[in-house]
């Protein structure tokens, strides 16, 4: 999905070429991850030439907060607390993203 938001559109091969250096990953298997995007509708595709010419349907936002719901619902029993919680207790914040969501909690955000 980070290849086709940064590119707007992309062909099965762009898509692999941009993949590869990263993740090694063989054109069947992005081939693969594309349909099934498509299929959960967060992609469409159209037909260009021999290629299939893929762009994204939903937004970066939009999914990450589709992929947040799922976490919070899936591992922290529907609490967004409990994921707040856990991400205090074992991840480093420093003390700017502190204040920073303390701010957001009294702005109530």
């Amino acid at each position: 999905m980070q290849v086709l938001w940064d590119r707007k559109k992309a062909t099965i091969a762009e898509v692999t070429e941009v993949l590869k250096s990263d993740a090694g990953l063989a054109y069947t298997t992005v081939l693969t991850m594309m349909q099934i995007l498509k299929k959960k509708g967060y992609v469409a595709h159209e037909k260009a030439g021999r290629a299939f010419v893929y762009e994204p349907v939903v937004s970066r936002e939009d999914a990450r907060r589709n992929a947040i719901q799922h976490v919070v619902k899936r591992f922290f029993n529907n609490s967004p607390e409990l994921l707040v919680l856990n991400i205090l207790e074992r991840e480093k914040i420093t003390n700017k993203e502190l204040k920073r969501l303390k701010k957001m909690i009294v702005e109530g955000k």
